[in-house]
Protein backbone atom coordinates (compact mmCIF):
# COMPACT_ATOMS: atom_id res chain seq x y z
CA UNK A 1 0.00 0.00 0.00
CA UNK A 2 1.21 3.67 -0.71
CA UNK A 3 2.38 5.73 1.90
CA UNK A 4 -0.11 9.58 1.75
CA UNK A 5 2.27 12.26 0.99
CA UNK A 6 1.44 14.67 3.65
CA UNK A 7 2.79 18.03 5.06
CA UNK A 8 4.10 19.06 8.27
CA UNK A 9 5.50 22.64 9.22
CA UNK A 10 7.61 23.37 11.77
CA UNK A 11 7.97 27.40 12.50
CA UNK A 12 8.77 28.18 8.93
CA UNK A 13 10.24 25.14 7.12
CA UNK A 14 7.49 22.50 5.50
CA UNK A 15 8.06 19.20 5.21
CA UNK A 16 7.25 16.90 2.71
CA UNK A 17 6.65 13.33 4.77
CA UNK A 18 6.11 10.08 2.65
CA UNK A 19 8.90 9.15 0.74
CA UNK A 20 10.88 8.17 3.63
CA UNK A 21 10.72 7.04 7.12
CA UNK A 22 11.51 9.46 9.68
CA UNK A 23 13.06 8.49 13.02
CA UNK A 24 12.73 10.26 16.06
CA UNK A 25 14.92 9.72 18.96
CA UNK A 26 13.69 9.94 22.55
CA UNK A 27 16.26 10.78 25.12
CA UNK A 28 14.96 9.66 28.75
CA UNK A 29 15.93 12.81 31.22
CA UNK A 30 14.65 11.04 34.07
CA UNK A 31 16.98 9.45 37.11
CA UNK A 32 15.83 5.91 36.02
CA UNK A 33 17.30 3.80 33.39
CA UNK A 34 14.11 3.65 31.08
CA UNK A 35 13.90 -0.01 28.52
CA UNK A 36 17.74 -0.13 29.44
CA UNK A 37 18.57 2.99 28.13
CA UNK A 38 19.52 6.29 30.47
CA UNK A 39 19.83 8.01 32.83
CA UNK A 40 20.51 11.01 30.46
CA UNK A 41 19.60 13.16 34.08
CA UNK A 42 22.55 15.29 33.58
CA UNK A 43 23.08 17.36 30.15
CA UNK A 44 26.44 16.10 29.56
CA UNK A 45 25.31 12.53 29.11
CA UNK A 46 22.17 13.58 27.51
CA UNK A 47 23.89 15.87 25.12
CA UNK A 48 26.51 13.19 24.21
CA UNK A 49 23.10 10.66 23.87
CA UNK A 50 21.99 13.31 21.51
CA UNK A 51 25.32 12.77 19.01
CA UNK A 52 24.99 9.23 19.14
CA UNK A 53 20.76 9.51 17.87
CA UNK A 54 22.10 12.03 15.15
CA UNK A 55 25.37 9.64 14.28
CA UNK A 56 22.63 6.87 14.01
CA UNK A 57 20.52 8.64 11.85
CA UNK A 58 17.86 10.59 13.84
CA UNK A 59 15.63 13.27 11.83
CA UNK A 60 14.68 14.52 15.10
CA UNK A 61 15.65 14.89 19.09
CA UNK A 62 12.92 14.63 21.39
CA UNK A 63 12.92 15.20 25.23
CA UNK A 64 11.16 13.48 27.66
CA UNK A 65 11.19 13.90 31.30
CA UNK A 66 8.82 11.42 32.36
CA UNK A 67 7.00 8.43 30.79
CA UNK A 68 3.04 7.97 31.97
CA UNK A 69 2.54 4.82 33.78
CA UNK A 70 -0.20 2.69 35.21
CA UNK A 71 -1.03 3.91 38.32
CA UNK A 72 1.31 6.61 39.08
CA UNK A 73 0.66 10.08 38.93
CA UNK A 74 2.82 12.70 36.37
CA UNK A 75 5.70 14.47 38.22
CA UNK A 76 5.28 18.11 39.17
CA UNK A 77 5.74 20.97 36.74
CA UNK A 78 8.45 22.33 38.73
CA UNK A 79 10.33 18.71 38.57
CA UNK A 80 9.80 18.40 34.86
CA UNK A 81 11.47 21.99 34.37
CA UNK A 82 14.54 21.24 36.81
CA UNK A 83 14.94 17.91 34.54
CA UNK A 84 14.20 19.41 31.08
CA UNK A 85 15.62 23.19 30.60
CA UNK A 86 19.04 22.17 31.58
CA UNK A 87 19.14 19.24 28.64
CA UNK A 88 17.60 21.69 26.06
CA UNK A 89 19.99 24.69 27.27
CA UNK A 90 22.82 21.98 26.43
CA UNK A 91 21.72 21.15 23.41
CA UNK A 92 20.61 24.50 21.90
CA UNK A 93 22.10 24.90 18.59
CA UNK A 94 24.48 22.29 18.29
CA UNK A 95 22.25 20.07 16.15
CA UNK A 96 20.91 19.51 12.17
CA UNK A 97 18.02 18.32 13.59
CA UNK A 98 14.76 20.03 14.88
CA UNK A 99 14.52 19.96 18.82
CA UNK A 100 10.99 17.89 20.39
CA UNK A 101 9.53 18.48 24.33
CA UNK A 102 7.43 16.04 25.02
CA UNK A 103 4.46 17.82 27.66
CA UNK A 104 1.31 18.28 28.25
CA UNK A 105 1.65 21.74 30.65
CA UNK A 106 1.39 25.34 28.95
CA UNK A 107 3.84 26.64 30.82
CA UNK A 108 6.87 24.26 30.48
CA UNK A 109 6.07 24.46 26.58
CA UNK A 110 6.66 27.80 26.80
CA UNK A 111 10.05 27.63 28.53
CA UNK A 112 11.20 24.57 26.12
CA UNK A 113 10.06 26.74 23.23
CA UNK A 114 12.50 29.54 24.70
CA UNK A 115 15.08 26.86 24.96
CA UNK A 116 15.18 25.87 21.38
CA UNK A 117 12.24 23.65 21.35
CA UNK A 118 10.65 23.65 17.86
CA UNK A 119 8.00 20.84 18.18
CA UNK A 120 5.99 20.02 21.27
CA UNK A 121 4.58 16.33 21.61
CA UNK A 122 1.44 15.84 24.00
CA UNK A 123 1.24 12.69 25.05
CA UNK A 124 -2.52 12.87 26.41
CA UNK A 125 -4.05 14.28 23.17
CA UNK A 126 -5.05 17.73 24.75
CA UNK A 127 -6.89 15.53 27.11
CA UNK A 128 -5.03 17.30 29.97
CA UNK A 129 -4.28 20.74 29.18
CA UNK A 130 -6.08 22.36 26.56
CA UNK A 131 -4.53 25.81 26.88
CA UNK A 132 -1.28 24.13 25.29
CA UNK A 133 -2.22 24.84 22.25
CA UNK A 134 -2.94 28.32 22.44
CA UNK A 135 1.40 28.11 23.29
CA UNK A 136 1.83 25.82 20.04
CA UNK A 137 -0.18 28.40 17.95
CA UNK A 138 1.62 31.59 19.34
CA UNK A 139 5.11 30.64 18.61
CA UNK A 140 4.38 28.42 14.94
CA UNK A 141 5.87 25.18 16.36
CA UNK A 142 5.08 21.66 15.20
CA UNK A 143 2.79 19.66 17.18
CA UNK A 144 2.49 16.06 17.94
CA UNK A 145 -1.05 14.68 19.43
CA UNK A 146 -0.64 11.62 20.92
CA UNK A 147 -3.92 9.78 21.67
CA UNK A 148 -4.34 8.92 25.19
CA UNK A 149 -7.54 6.71 27.14
CA UNK A 150 -8.77 7.89 30.32
CA UNK A 151 -5.42 8.72 32.71
CA UNK A 152 -2.88 7.05 34.34
CA UNK A 153 -4.47 6.30 37.33
CA UNK A 154 -7.63 4.77 35.56
CA UNK A 155 -5.55 2.39 32.99
CA UNK A 156 -5.41 -0.57 35.72
CA UNK A 157 -9.12 -0.25 35.73
CA UNK A 158 -9.98 -0.20 31.85
CA UNK A 159 -10.96 -3.01 30.14
CA UNK A 160 -11.13 -4.11 26.62
CA UNK A 161 -12.85 -2.49 23.98
CA UNK A 162 -14.16 -2.91 20.85
CA UNK A 163 -12.82 -1.64 17.44
CA UNK A 164 -10.26 0.74 18.74
CA UNK A 165 -8.85 1.53 15.49
CA UNK A 166 -12.46 3.64 14.85
CA UNK A 167 -12.66 4.80 18.58
CA UNK A 168 -9.03 6.28 18.68
CA UNK A 169 -9.40 8.05 15.12
CA UNK A 170 -12.50 9.52 16.60
CA UNK A 171 -10.98 11.05 19.76
CA UNK A 172 -7.51 11.62 17.27
CA UNK A 173 -10.43 13.90 14.86
CA UNK A 174 -11.89 15.33 18.25
CA UNK A 175 -7.94 16.31 19.61
CA UNK A 176 -7.34 17.85 16.07
CA UNK A 177 -10.78 20.00 16.06
CA UNK A 178 -9.93 21.32 19.98
CA UNK A 179 -6.36 22.32 18.55
CA UNK A 180 -8.07 24.24 15.27
CA UNK A 181 -10.16 25.77 17.65
CA UNK A 182 -7.35 27.26 19.70
CA UNK A 183 -5.94 28.58 16.15
CA UNK A 184 -3.17 25.90 15.48
CA UNK A 185 -3.13 25.35 11.69
CA UNK A 186 -4.00 21.96 10.34
CA UNK A 187 -0.26 21.36 8.57
CA UNK A 188 1.46 21.95 11.76
CA UNK A 189 0.11 18.55 13.50
CA UNK A 190 0.74 14.94 13.78
CA UNK A 191 -0.69 12.05 15.27
CA UNK A 192 0.27 9.41 17.06
CA UNK A 193 -2.63 6.81 18.12
CA UNK A 194 -0.53 5.79 21.87
CA UNK A 195 0.52 2.50 22.22
CA UNK A 196 0.25 1.59 25.65
CA UNK A 197 -1.76 4.44 26.70
CA UNK A 198 -4.60 2.92 28.63
CA UNK A 199 -4.28 0.45 26.07
CA UNK A 200 -3.32 -3.64 26.52
CA UNK A 201 -1.59 -5.38 23.99
CA UNK A 202 -4.17 -6.63 22.24
CA UNK A 203 -5.57 -3.52 21.39
CA UNK A 204 -1.90 -2.28 20.38
CA UNK A 205 -1.79 -4.91 18.01
CA UNK A 206 -4.96 -4.35 16.76
CA UNK A 207 -4.13 -0.50 16.21
CA UNK A 208 -0.97 -1.57 14.85
CA UNK A 209 -2.90 -3.93 12.21
CA UNK A 210 -5.03 -1.24 11.26
CA UNK A 211 -2.94 1.74 10.83
CA UNK A 212 -4.22 2.36 7.42
CA UNK A 213 -7.44 3.48 8.82
CA UNK A 214 -6.06 6.61 10.23
CA UNK A 215 -4.73 7.60 6.26
CA UNK A 216 -8.65 9.37 6.33
CA UNK A 217 -7.26 12.01 8.49
CA UNK A 218 -4.83 12.92 5.51
CA UNK A 219 -2.14 14.20 8.50
CA UNK A 220 1.48 13.04 9.11
CA UNK A 221 1.51 9.54 11.53
CA UNK A 222 3.89 9.26 14.06
CA UNK A 223 3.90 5.54 16.45
CA UNK A 224 5.72 4.77 19.10
CA UNK A 225 6.16 1.74 20.02
CA UNK A 226 9.37 0.92 21.98
CA UNK A 227 8.69 -0.20 25.62
CA UNK A 228 5.52 -1.26 24.28
CA UNK A 229 3.65 -5.05 24.27
CA UNK A 230 2.06 -6.38 21.53
CA UNK A 231 0.13 -9.99 20.94
CA UNK A 232 1.35 -12.86 20.02
CA UNK A 233 1.14 -16.68 19.72
CA UNK A 234 2.93 -16.97 22.66
CA UNK A 235 3.64 -14.30 25.48
CA UNK A 236 6.51 -11.91 23.65
CA UNK A 237 8.15 -8.99 26.24
CA UNK A 238 9.39 -5.58 25.06
CA UNK A 239 12.57 -5.94 24.03
CA UNK A 240 14.49 -4.88 20.41
CA UNK A 241 13.44 -6.82 18.38
CA UNK A 242 9.83 -6.09 19.31
CA UNK A 243 10.23 -3.13 18.52
CA UNK A 244 11.83 -3.18 15.37
CA UNK A 245 9.02 -5.80 14.32
CA UNK A 246 6.63 -3.52 15.36
CA UNK A 247 8.04 -0.20 13.75
CA UNK A 248 8.45 -2.72 10.51
CA UNK A 249 5.16 -3.54 10.45
CA UNK A 250 4.35 0.40 10.91
CA UNK A 251 5.96 1.42 8.35
CA UNK A 252 4.31 -0.89 6.07
CA UNK A 253 1.44 0.03 7.35
CA UNK A 254 1.74 3.84 6.63
CA UNK A 255 3.37 5.18 9.72
CA UNK A 256 5.77 8.41 8.64
CA UNK A 257 7.60 8.70 11.66
CA UNK A 258 8.97 6.12 13.90
CA UNK A 259 9.21 7.04 17.67
CA UNK A 260 12.28 5.27 19.26
CA UNK A 261 14.62 5.65 21.72
CA UNK A 262 17.04 2.82 20.03
CA UNK A 263 17.94 4.81 16.65
CA UNK A 264 20.36 2.35 15.23
CA UNK A 265 18.62 -0.97 16.07
CA UNK A 266 15.49 0.41 14.27
CA UNK A 267 17.06 2.54 11.40
CA UNK A 268 18.04 -0.49 9.05
CA UNK A 269 14.63 -2.29 9.21
CA UNK A 270 13.04 1.81 8.41
CA UNK A 271 15.29 1.55 5.46
CA UNK A 272 14.17 -1.65 4.11
CA UNK A 273 10.27 -1.29 4.58
CA UNK A 274 11.08 1.94 2.66
CA UNK A 275 12.35 -0.11 -0.26
CA UNK A 276 9.89 -2.48 0.09
CA UNK A 277 7.13 0.88 -0.21
CA UNK A 278 8.43 1.99 -3.37
CA UNK A 279 8.22 -1.16 -4.79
Amino acid sequence: MPRNKVEWKIKKELWRLGERTLICGVIPITPDPVDGLGPFEDPDRAFVRATELIDAGADILEFTTDFLRPGRKPIEEAEELRRLIPALKRVKGRFPVPVCAETFRPAVAEKAIEHGAVIIRDPSGLTLEQDLAKVVMQHDVGFILQHMRGTPQTWAKLGAWKDPASLVSAELSAALNRAGRMGVERNRLVIDPGFGMGKRKETNTELLVALDDFHKLRLPLMVSPFGQQFDAEIPVEPCAATTVAAATMAVLRGAHIVRVADVSGVRPATLVADQALRG
